[in-house]
């Protein structure tokens, strides 16, 4: 792509061969084994930040490769289709890494951003609550001073990896001292923190990283724990909040990718009365549907990641939100032809799609509801009336 077009670059197309490289070294029966057995896949992660792929985004001066949102989707992409998506590289360099970068102090990102960027530390974002849901507004977590510390208290739900994060970055309120108006602030808080702790969901997703409640009792946190300003992070969150969105797109469009190729390989290979399965228009045109949704979907992918690294936020917000609603659904879609392409054996492990049913639906929900896109682009986009 060129900086602003939609054909890749040279740098860019080495990316993404090196990348796939090192994924088909581990490929999905490597990530399914590891996921069933509630292991990390810290062999691909490790190796992933070694070769600078996890940090490809940030700043070079902290370890990063100084390039943007859209390589570190192209990396995302690109492990997802080889069966090996990983999670926390939308939470700990997309988010994390991007907010700390543009908005941390110098020792802030000169202690967080090396370990993020080549992958010995891992950093977990919490947001959601059990009662506010999508609504970050309504958050409860309260952050208050004592002396020149913070005393964080609150409960977190569904914040991934927090069982291989070293710090968790959690959104709370701060009460401001003149008016006691509540005010949404970041902080960076250690996992052995005294006072923090979590407990497992158990899910039915079979995934490497897993989900849990965050429970957070008088965390004491120095000064520093602070990002940014304590009244201004509305502006600091939604600069995570794009490229959250870019990467469950990329992630979406890299097991669609995977999906299709699965399906494909299998109806040119199997024959029934002589002849391929895959000849039939009955398999070959909900497959050709397929791709051109997840093509579709990655094209705005790519136009939401390159407004984005030109510092287009209100352009990128309404992509960003379109490209994950698009390959949330063409992702879905395209998992449940692969299974339906290979019959039978498309539910057996020995085929490998079928764990991929009810990671499919993950990004229809998450990191922001199919629902709540459509409220976004219904109000800023149509201008419609806003219903909540």
């Amino acid at each position: 792509m060129t900086e602003t077009g939609f054909i890749e670059n040279d740098e860019r197309q080495a990316l993404r061969k090196a990348v796939a490289a090192l994924a088909a070294d581990y490929g999905p029966e490597y990530y399914l084994e590891k996921a069933r057995a509630h292991q990390h896949t810290d062999e691909l992660w490790r190796e992933a930040g070694k070769l600078g792929f996890l940090g490809v985004n940030l700043p070079e001066e902290y370890g990063g490769g100084g390039a943007g949102i859209y390589e570190l989707a192209l990396v995302m992409e690109e492990m997802a289709a080889a069966g090996c998506a990983l999670l926390m590289m939308v939470v700990s360099p997309a988010i994390n890494g991007t907010i700390i970068a543009k908005f941390g102090t110098d020792d802030q990102k000169k202690r967080w951003l090396p370990g993020i960027a080549n992958g010995t530390l891992t950093m977990a974002f919490a947001i959601t609550e059990p009662d506010a849901g999508s609504n970050s507004h309504k958050i409860t977590t309260a952050a208050r001073r004592e002396g020149g510390d913070w005393i964080l208290s609150g409960q977190k739900v569904f914040i991934s990896g927090v069982d291989q994060a070293q710090a968790v970055l959690v959104v709370g309120r701060t009460a401001e001292s003149k008016t006691g108006k509540l005010r949404p602030a970041l902080f960076v808080v250690p996992t052995d923190a005294a006072g923090f702790s979590y407990s497992a969901i158990e899910m039915e997703l079979i995934s490497p990283e897993r989900q849990f409640v965050v429970f957070l009792d008088d965390v004491r946190l120095p000064a520093d724990a602070l990002v940014g300003s304590a009244d201004a992070a509305i502006a600091q969150l939604f600069a995570g909040l794009n490229p959250e969105r870019i990467m469950g797109a990329a992630s979406a469009v890299g097991m669609g990718r995977f999906a299709i190729n699965k399906a494909v390989d299998y109806v040119k290979a199997r024959k029934v009365w002589s002849v391929p399965i895959g000849a039939h228009q009955g398999l070959s045109h909900p497959l050709a549907q397929n791709y051109i949704e997840i093509e579709l979907a990655k094209l705005m992918m790519q136009k939401a990641a390159t407004l984005y690294d030109c510092g287009d936020d209100v352009g990128a917000a309404e992509a960003a939100n379109i490209a994950k609603y698009a390959a949330g659904e063409a992702s879905a879609r395209a998992v449940d032809q692969a299974v339906q392409s290979l019959g039978g054996n498309g539910l057996t492990k020995e085929y490998g799609i079928a764990a991929a049913l009810a990671a499919s639906r993950l990004f229809r929900i998450a990191p922001v509801s199919r629902e709540m896109i459509l409220n976004f682009v219904a109000q800023t986009s149509l201008g419609l009336p806003r219903s909540y």
